[in-house]
This record gives C-alpha cells, sequence and structure tokens, in this order.
C-alpha cells in the first residue's frame, strides 16, 4: 500500500526535525524508530524518547487513500533520504511489515513495528500558564544560560533550566553548583508566578531547532509538562521534579571592586593562557593590581603562561582563582561588546554583568590554585 510520494527534500526537513532526540542504543526498539502518520491531507512524523516528545507534517497536495501508520528506524530512513540526490522524487510504501522507499532505481526495504505500540506522552489538559515570544528572543535567551546546566549529577534538578514566568517577566536561570547564570526578557502580558524545571535535553534541541528572528513561539506550562509550538512543530517535555536552588540568595548585590573589559580582549588572552592549565582542574590566577589585571595558568609540567590587561582599578590587590572553561563559556555566549567583573574579596565569587543591562548575571565560584 502506497503511503506517499513526495520530494525527497519534503520528506526529509520534518524528519530532521524530529529525529534529533531519537537514542541510538534503546532498550525499547521502538523508541529508535519514527512514527509515521498519514492523514487526508498531511503525513505526520513523531519520535520520543518517553521524556520528550517533538512532532511535526507537511501538507499532501492531493487527497490520498485510507489513513495509514506505521514505525521505522529514524537514522536509517534520515540517512537514506540524505543519500539520495537533491529534487529526487521518493515513494514510501508499505507492505508485509515493511516500508520500502524508491527512489528511481535505487529501492530500500526497512523493518517496521507497529504503530499502536508507539509511546506517546499522554495529553495534559488546558495549561496553567501560556504565554507567546518570539523565537529570536527565546533562543538568546537560551544561549546566555543553558551552558551552565549541570550533566549527569546526582542532584537531577540541576540537570536542567529553571523557567519562571511572574508579571510582565520570564526568567531563566541554570547552575552547575560551580557557577550560575541568569537572563530574563519582557513579556506582552502580565502572568501569574509559575516555576518550571525544563530538562537539558529538551534545552539543548528547542537551542537547536528556534530560529533568529521575529517567529513566534507559544508556550504552554501544565503541571508536569511543557509544550512549545513554533512553524511546523510541536516540543512536549516532561518536567523535573524537584527544588531549584534559591538562585538570588547566590547572585552578589554588595560588591564594590569592579573592573570593565573588552571582551573580546579578555576571551584571546584566558583562550591563550589556557593552553597552558592543568587539564584537570582547569585553574586560572587572577591577580588585580592598581590598573592592571595579571592573568596566569600553570600545569604540573611547571609550564607557566601571564596574559597582562590593562583596566581602570584602583581598590585593594585582589589575587583570585577561577576554572577558565566556565570563563571561556560565558564569554563565547554573550554577544556585548564589553563585560563588566566585579569582586569581593578571595574567597568570594565573581560577578560578571553587561555594562548598563540588568537582564542577565552570571556567578562563578573561586578555586584554590
Amino acid at each position: 500500500m502506497k503511503l506517499v510520494q513526495l520530494s525527497r527534500d519534503a520528506l526529509l526537513k520534518p524528519l530532521q526535525a524530529v529525529t534529533g532526540i531519537v537514542e541510538r542504543r534503546h532498550t525499547l526498539p521502538i523508541l529508535s524508530n519514527v512514527l509515521i502518520e498519514r492523514t487526508a491531507d498531511a503525513l505526520r512524523f513523531v519520535a520520543t524518547d518517553l521524556e520528550l516528545q517533538i512532532a511535526t507534517s507537511c501538507p499532501l497536495d492531493k487527497k490520498t487513500g485510507e489513513p495509514l501508520a506505521i514505525t521505522v528506524s529514524a537514522r536509517k530512513l534520515v540517512d537514506i533520504l540524505r543519500a539520495l540526490p537533491d529534487g529526487t522524487e521518493v515513494s514510501l510504501e508499505v507492505a508485509n511489515n515493511r516500508l520500502q522507499v524508491k527512489a528511481g532505481k535505487s529501492r530500500f526495504n526497512l523493518q517496521t513495528l507497529p504503530a499502536g505500540d508507539f509511546p506517546t506522552l499522554a495529553d495534559p489538559g488546558p495549561p496553567q500558564s501560556s504565554f507567546k515570544i518570539s523565537q529570536g528572543a527565546a533562543r538568546n535567551l537560551l544561549a546566555l544560560v543553558q551552558f551552565a546546566m549541570a550533566q549527569q549529577d546526582i542532584r537531577y534538578y540541576l540537570n536542567g533550566l529553571l523557567l519562571v514566568t511572574e508579571d510582565k517577566e520570564i526568567r531563566v536561570v541554570a547552575t552547575d553548583g560551580h557557577r550560575l547564570s541568569y537572563a530574563v526578557t519582557e513579556l506582552a502580558a502580565k502572568h501569574e508566578k509559575t516555576e518550571v524545571i525544563l530538562p537539558r535535553k529538551a534545552i539543548l534541541e528547542l537551542a537547536r531547532q528556534l530560529l533568529e528572528g521575529d517567529e513566534p513561539l507559544e508556550v504552554a506550562i501544565h503541571a508536569n509538562q511543557v509544550r512549545f509550538k513554533f512553524g511546523d512543530v510541536d516540543l512536549t517535555t516532561k518536567v523535573i521534579d524537584g527544588k531549584f536552588p534559591d538562585y538570588q540568595r547566590v547572585i552578589p548585590t554588595n560588591y564594590e571592586k569592579s573592573i570593565t573589559l573588552d571582551r573580546d580582549e579578555l576571551l584571546r588572552a584566558l583562550q591563550r593562557a589556557a593552553i597552558l592549565s592543568n587539564e584537570k582542574f582547569r585553574g586560572v590566577r587572577w591577580m588585580l593590581t592598581k590598573d592592571s589585571l595579571r592573568i596566569s595558568c600553570s600545569n604540573n609540567e611547571q609550564e607557566e603562561a601571564q596574559e597582562e590587561l590593562e583596566v581602570e582599578f584602583n581598590g585593594d590587590p585582589l589575587d583570585v582563582g577561577f576554572n577558565v572553561t566556565y570563563l571561556l563559556d560565558v564569554l563565547n555566549n554573550v554577544s556585548a561588546g564589553k563585560v563588566v567583573c566585579s569582586f569581593g574579596d578571595a574567597n568570594s565569587s565573581m560577578l560578571i554583568t553587561l555594562p548598563g543591562r540588568e537582564d542577565f548575571r552570571y556567578v562563578v565560584m573561586p578555586m584554590r590554585i
């Protein structure tokens, strides 16, 4: 039975939108598959890993036969379509528990699994809160914090991002216990306060797919799910159940020592110094004296790198260490020309902000070097 006949590109685009979350090796074989559903006027694709689900569809020009649904290996189908020449007409046919892909003189027979066995996330019902934001604004917001999320931390609530809506603001916060990143942007309308922790994988996938521009992103927050709709894509994720740390207590408000630095100049100096840093601890020393910042890294082979930057500073000297990777992460992800670094004492965290802006805060804990 013919499932559909479309151009390679018309099939590949929606498939690539959903297959990014498919795990290569899974205990449930069907989770390596993509669900393909044909309705009267559209072809729908769904992928899931039980925590995260992405669905999208492409319209069909002409009415096709009976509704039909199958699941097939997501990676294999994408790899086949990628390997075909641009503009190729592709036919998908289902017979004897196989999906046959035909294109020119090429034929591929893929094993299928029943669509009825495919697990989809339950419909959560009406949302507790919902809002719209441009894809570009959401993408920029995520870029400012996502690098600070923990990876496989036993404190599972750190392996994600805190999303808070309150009044006319949306706040996002990520921390791995050693550094914290906070960003905020305005919403068009007022909202009740809601807080959810979104899993790391959902955030990375969302950031990968959102466009730079004014196209809308619709966000619906439910009790245990959050749904993102943009373009033809519908991304639904379960939320992490846990108590996120009190980020407002972590962000310093009373630092008196501060220096303003050119972001590119600081980034390049840290990149050079990091070449000779200890590969395990990645420590970098900041020695602040009158109108001078000296940056140094050393390693177990007694090799050392030193950089010196001119700054406007007239306070007490300061000698403090940080993880250089945490500093490179933030400098690579903010787009401002200058950054402001504020300090307490040698045992206090550093606060990085952007001049004249209240919408971003980055806190890095000190380390002994």
